[in-house]
């Protein structure tokens, strides 16, 4: 079987006050914070540069929807398009049309718990 998901590409969730929150988290904890909320990169087992990115998000966004949830994962994944594909053959909610950008390709899924599922097949040399 091909890879599916290869890591964790993100880790979103809503606050009250995304930027009071970005910078309780880089006094407190270290976190190189941008516009974006922090970045972690690390290097997968074959040596490529990978990234992470931790981002809160206000209360009100749409970016989650259809979920309720007040979080929402991105993983990584090789070779979205046929992911999707193949997550749609096997009954699973595609959320919306795949879009692509400099820095990768990105899908949506709805999991049995209503969670929204971000999928990215990133190009992380866009980053560095």
């Amino acid at each position: 079987m091909k890879k599916r998901v290869t890591g964790i590409g993100g880790l979103f969730f809503k606050t009250k006050d995304p930027k009071a929150t970005k910078d309780w988290y880089k006094k407190h904890l270290g976190f190189n914070t941008d516009d974006y909320g922090c970045t972690f990169w690390w290097k997968d087992k074959e040596g490529n540069d990978c990234s992470t990115q931790w981002s809160p998000f206000t209360e009100d966004t749409a970016y989650y929807q259809p979920s309720k949830k007040d979080f929402m994962f991105n993983y990584r994944v090789e070779n979205l398009e046929e992911l999707l594909k193949t997550l749609k053959d096997e009954g699973v909610t595609i959320i919306g049309e795949m879009e692509e950008y400099s820095y990768g390709k990105f899908g949506w899924i709805m999991d049995n718990d209503g969670n929204k599922i971000e999928l990215w097949e990133p190009i992380d040399k866009a980053f560095l």
